[in-house]
Order: C-alpha cells, then sequence, then structure tokens
C-alpha cells in the first residue's frame, strides 16, 4: 500500500545507523564489514539507505579468512550483492590468520589488521561493525569468567577511533527481522553453531539458560551493565590520568624524599634495572593516598609507559608492584613483562628496562 513505512525491524536498524553516522561531513566514505550473515547484512542494507540520503559514500568489505572450504566464492558473492545494496566500492579482503591466541583470537586479529588496511587505503571516515546487544552480552559473560575489571566488563564500545557498532542497541531477532522484511537471505555460518569454540557455548548454551532460571531480559541487562561498567571506568581513567601526571617525578635526582625509605636492597636492585631514557619514576606519598581503583590505573600507566607490552601486563603483575606501595617491607625488584623492573627507593617507585647482558 502506498505511504506505508518499512517494517518496524528494518526502520530500527536504519534508525541506528542515521544515529551513528550523524557527525559525518556529506562526502565521507564509510565501509561496512560484512560477513554475509544476518546483523552484518541487515548492517549493510540500512547503511546504503542511510548514507544515499545523508550524502555519504558508503562501500562495503567482507574478509576471507580462508578457514573453510569455499569461503572464497562466499565473499564473492557478499561483494555482488553489494552493489544492489547501495555500496560501491567494495572488497573482498583474504587474510593469512595465524595460530597465536587461539583460533578466536587470531583470526579477530587477521580480520581487523585487514580492514584497517583497506580504511586507510579508501580514505574511510568510519567502518561500521555489525556487533548487537546479544554480542555485547556474550562479551560481558566471557570477561567476567576471567575475573575481568571495571573497563573490561564494560564490553565493546560503540565508537573505537575509525570503527563504530550501530546496532549495540538491537537484539540478534531484529537483524534477522530486518533481513526477512528486505527479502535478504542471510548466511549462516557453521562456526557460529561449533561448541568448540567458547562464544558458541556461551551463545547456544550458557545465555539459554539463564534465560531460562532467571527469566527473559538477561542479555539487555548485561548489555546495560556493560555502559554502567563504561561510565565507570571512564571517570575512574580520567581520574587516573590527573592522578600520573601529578605523581610523576620529573627529576628523580633532586627529590626531597630520598632519605624515607633508603635501603640496600632498593640500591642494588635499582642498579639492577637501569634508570635512564624510558624509565618512569613515580612519588609514592601521592599514590598510597590515592584510592585503590585509581592507583593500580596509575600504576598500569607507568609500566606501560616503561615499555611494558599492555596486552601482556595483567592484574597480577600491578598487583605486585602496588604491593611496593602498600605493604612495603624492604622488597627487591618486581618484574612485569617487556623486560621491565619496579623497584621503591628513596620514596619513589622506578619502572625501568633491565640494561641487556654483556657481550662476552
Amino acid at each position: 500500500m502506498a505511504g506505508m513505512g518499512p517494517p518496524p525491524a528494518v526502520a530500527d536498524v536504519r534508525r541506528a545507523v542515521r544515529l551513528a553516522l550523524d557527525d559525518l561531513a556529506p562526502g565521507s566514505l564509510v565501509l561496512v564489514a560484512c560477513s554475509g550473515g544476518a546483523d552484518s547484512l541487515a548492517l549493510a542494507a540500512a547503511t546504503g539507505f542511510v548514507a544515499s540520503r545523508a550524502g555519504l559514500d558508503a562501500g562495503l568489505l567482507t574478509v576471507d579468512h580462508g578457514l573453510q572450504e569455499g569461503s572464497d566464492e562466499r565473499a564473492a558473492e557478499v561483494v555482488r550483492l553489494a552493489p544492489a545494496l547501495g555500496l560501491v566500492p567494495a572488497e573482498a579482503l583474504r587474510v593469512r590468520v595465524g595460530g597465536g591466541g587461539g583460533p578466536e583470537a587470531a583470526a579477530r586479529d587477521a580480520r581487523y589488521a585487514a580492514l584497517s588496511e583497506a580504511a586507510g587505503r579508501l580514505g574511510a571516515a568510519a567502518v561500521l561493525l555489525g556487533h548487537t546487544r546479544d554480542d555485547q552480552a556474550e562479551t560481558v559473560l566471557l570477561r567476567l569468567a576471567r575475573g575481568s575489571g571495571t573497563r573490561s566488563l564494560a564490553g565493546m564500545p560503540a565508537r573505537a577511533g575509525l570503527y563504530r557498532r550501530p546496532l549495540l542497541g538491537l537484539g540478534r531477532r531484529t537483524t534477522v527481522a530486518a533481513c526477512e522484511g528486505l527479502g535478504l537471505s542471510p548466511w549462516d555460518d557453521p562456526h557460529n553453531l561449533d561448541p568448540r569454540y567458547t562464544r558458541v557455548r556461551v551463545r547456544e548454551r550458557l545465555l539459554p539458560a539463564l534465560e531460562e532460571e532467571l527469566g527473559p531480559g538477561v542479555a539487555e541487562a548485561l548489555a546495560r551493565t556493560a555502559d554502567l561498567c563504561r561510565d565507570d571506568a571512564d571517570a575512574l581513567d580520567g581520574w587516573a590520568d590527573a592522578a600520573y601526571a601529578e605523581a610523576v617525578v620529573r627529576d628523580p635526582a633532586h627529590d626531597p624524599d630520598r632519605d624515607s625509605d633508603r635501603d640496600s636492597a632498593g640500591d642494588s636492585a635499582l642498579s639492577d634495572i637501569g634508570g635512564g631514557a624510558g624509565a618512569v619514576t613515580l612519588a609514592v606519598q601521592g599514590l598510597a593516598e590515592l584510592p585503590r581503583a585509581v592507583r593500580l590505573r596509575v600504576l598500569r600507566r607507568a609500566a606501560i609507559a616503561a615499555g611494558a607490552p599492555p596486552g601482556a601486563l595483567s592484574a597480577a603483575h600491578v598487583l605486585q608492584a602496588d604491593r611496593l606501595v602498600t605493604g612495603w617491607r624492604g622488597q627487591r625488584r618486581v618484574e612485569v613483562p617487556g623486560g621491565v623492573g619496579v623497584v621503591r627507593r628513596y620514596g619513589t617507585l622506578v619502572f625501568a628496562r633491565q640494561p641487556a647482558s654483556p657481550v662476552s
């Protein structure tokens, strides 16, 4: 009937995309990462519709991980569909998946590397990802099981650099219904049903069990938890940034508290780790007065600034460094990843790389 609007699910997805893109200047290029599944296919269709009316250029990227027979042809099918959705240019990106960190992490790393390269090459202002509220709930559960902190429990952000996730406020049922309303046929990746993958077990077993035992709305509640955790983490991170800047000792040689905790263990430990370029020195007194949640963030920043790889720096490492502040008993050096050592000396904590062993 003339004048009738789109099906509700289609309208919901389009509205979410419109809100996600409302800050982009006309003529900007937006790329959709589309696997051909219901979530990303609904996102791709909505982006083509919204972009044409907002004066934006829109294209599509699909990643062929090469992990399944016929994956190249499926990627080609997604590319062939793109012009009908109003998405040009469209490219299939073939990646090589390594083995580090497990198959899920390796595939994710390869995928994001390919998407980032293509976005830079094409001059894209944004890359849209099809993660939904259900994906967010799964992420929160997975991180909760690992004993993660507030920032990790914040889940996936709606925006991170070039990447945007317009559908985090919508459930998977909405994207499936949107595809049905548009006559699109999503591809069901068999990996999404393979119980060897932890996320699949969370999706197919754990979340349904929680819904059955606790009642409906578990995914929505977990997504709300992520939003609340993100607000808290943002506030704590802002406080920690200011506290870090205040705690850094710019000239350790002229620290007025040099004698406050002088001991031979600290002197010998400092000689073991060095203290030159790249070393970070923090005043202990200021650290001790901070709330623990802020202090641990400050110590993590110092370790990373001194050369510790963020991905390898665990909460356990930071807690060991924290004991040099809160449980000082003359301990020797604490070691964290990246060859970085931490010692307490003359009222300060020094984070520095260990000097290279001399060549004999």
